[in-house]
């Protein structure tokens, strides 16, 4: 039978057509927060905000750099307490020396995941090193399912393998992408992978349609499909995609994080460092920590640990994914 459309619809990857096609990418713009002590390091933050707390089980992005550490001081964070989720560290540039309540003494360099598990309750330190000159990266975490997130204090390391791509580069620090797939233990699916699009490339990825999924740009003139996204900010593609369209339309490479995972099904209360279900639960994770007790000792960090900020007068309320 002969196709007599004057217009037939667009064909997409997988056989998705123009009709079935999801939504267009929501924008998510940064805002500028400063990052604990009192010398506080500008962060470029995009999760948690109004419009969306949640993209999968991802529920924190700051995005911090090029700083320049002899103007700036770098990054010096005291030792703070964590509870109810995973963080994950990736840099671009530059060095940081972490300890925790575990006793580990790492440094998260570029190219390199670093993963803490606070489960119930863990505290830690991050100060860039003596020798970084400029800090560029990545911090995110990761919300822990209800029946998870009482668990005990975890640390991972892992070094993901370049894989080559049809118009760039990946590095999958979590989860699964064109072929590769992390070690990493976590406890919702994810995905969490640095992605480099050569210049004037257009980057075709296969992605699992039960994913939501976020492209945070780090560098590059890019499009997220065909909407485009200013540097720092996060595009959101919604569920029911089965393939993310990247274009860089620079003439330099284009640096991306992309992070993806089912929705969450659960609301949560994140307040400061905590992640909980339930107003009291934060009070009592807030006196923990001042009291001195259930975060353990952050050994080898010159200084006082971090004091909890004062709670607001209004009792905490859960809040979920956007709807």
């Amino acid at each position: 039978m002969s196709n007599t459309e004057t217009r037939p619809a667009e064909m997409r990857c997988g056989g998705e057509t123009e009709a079935d096609r999801p939504a267009e990418v929501e924008i998510l713009t940064a805002r500028d927060v400063p990052l604990g002590g009192p010398r506080a390091m500008q962060v470029r933050r995009t999760l948690p905000q109004r419009a969306r707390s949640l993209i999968g089980a991802w529920c924190f992005a700051d995005h911090y750099g090029p700083d320049d550490v002899a103007g700036t001081g770098g990054m010096n964070v005291p030792p703070h307490p964590h509870t109810g989720l995973q963080t994950v560290s990736w840099l671009f540039s530059g060095e940081i020396e972490h300890r925790d309540s575990l006793g580990s003494h790492a440094y998260v360099r570029p190219g390199e995941l670093n993963l803490m598990t606070g489960g119930h309750g863990i505290a830690h330190s991050e100060v860039s090193t003596p020798d970084t000159t400029i800090l560029h990266g990545v911090q995110l975490w990761v919300a822990l399912p209800d029946e998870h997130r009482g668990m005990e204090k975890d640390f991972q390391h892992y070094v993901p393998r370049p894989v080559t791509l049809n118009g760039g580069e990946a590095r999958v620090f979590l989860g699964a992408l064109a072929g590769d797939t992390s070690p990493v233990r976590t406890f919702t699916p994810l995905l969490g992978a640095e992605l480099t699009v050569s210049p004037g490339a257009r980057l075709v990825l296969d992605v699992d349609p039960a994913f939501e999924h976020g492209v945070l740009v780090d560098t590059g003139d890019v499009l997220v499909e065909d909407t485009p996204v200013e540097r720092a900010a996060l595009a959101y593609a919604a569920p029911g995609r089965t393939c993310l369209t990247l274009t860089n339309r620079g003439t330099a490479p284009a640096r991306l994080i992309l992070l993806g995972g089912p929705p969450f099904g659960e609301e949560i209360i994140m307040w400061w460092n905590f992640i909980g279900r339930s107003h009291d639960e934060i009070v009592q994770a807030r006196e923990d920590w001042t009291k001195g007790s259930r975060f353990g000792e952050v050994r080898g960090y010159d200084g006082p640990p971090l004091p909890a900020p004062g709670l607001p007068n209004a009792p905490l309320k859960p809040r979920g994914r956007a709807r």
